[in-house]
């Protein structure tokens, strides 16, 4: 049985709990999947500033596991602590923004990303850029409420990102769209059959990204 360890950089149990429960949905028979919640931090990183300091909880979160599974995924989009990670252990790692940003890309096609955090924008187009996408990203479309109230709210998240979606369509003309954070996993899993284009759920792009990896391992 292989263990996948998720680590979720927000202090929220709950948004743990639910990124779990849609990571083992994605997994095949011989996995198994367990979550971690960062100890410090906040419980929705909103800002630059929260993502960079997120990295530091994300290497104390996995060495809290050190020897006991066989791949890892950071579930925030921005992947914080993702090199340093790399850098620390063989085990095979994953981000979920890394992971959907290069399952949307797939072929030259040309996607968006929508989201709900406007101050995370510049790091999410820096991390397009560092995987040399940035030719065929059509940029971020953003819900207009306050990201923590809306993620409290399950079916005014889905409708607010799905207009989002529309918009990377209709007006950027994104051939996939990513829906961008761990928080939005839920409403991602919902919006994926509603559009005419793909739009990839995170996490379950980061599980399809990590099982390819461990088979090609074994």
């Amino acid at each position: 049985m292989h263990e996948i360890l998720l680590l979720n950089p927000n202090t929220s149990t709950e948004t743990t709990a639910m990124m779990v429960a849609i990571a083992r949905s994605c997994v095949p028979s011989g996995y198994t999947v367990s979550g971690e919640t960062a100890a410090r931090g906040v419980p929705m990183i909103l800002d630059a500033e929260h993502l960079h300091a997120a990295g530091g909880e994300v290497v104390e979160s996995w060495a809290r596991h050190v020897g006991k599974v066989s791949g890892i995924v950071i579930s925030a989009f921005g992947d914080p602590g993702i090199d340093l990670l790399r850098g620390l252990t063989d085990v095979p790692i994953v981000g979920i923004c890394e992971s959907s940003i290069l399952e949307a890309a797939r072929g030259g096609r040309r996607f968006g990303i929508a989201t709900v955090t406007p101050d995370l924008v510049k790091p999410i187009d820096a991390s397009v850029d560092a995987l040399g996408l940035s030719g065929v990203y059509t940029g971020i479309r953003l819900t207009s409420e306050d990201p923590q109230e809306l993620a409290s709210d399950p079916l005014r998240l889905e409708e607010a990102l799905a207009d989002a979606v529309v918009a990377c369509i209709e007006q950027d003309g994104a051939e996939a769209v990513v829906i961008g954070g761990g928080p939005l996993g839920q409403a991602a899993i919902g919006l994926a059959h509603r559009f005419r284009v793909p739009v990839i759920a995170p996490i379950p792009a980061a599980m399809r990204k990590l099982t390819e990896i461990l088979k090609l391992d074994l």
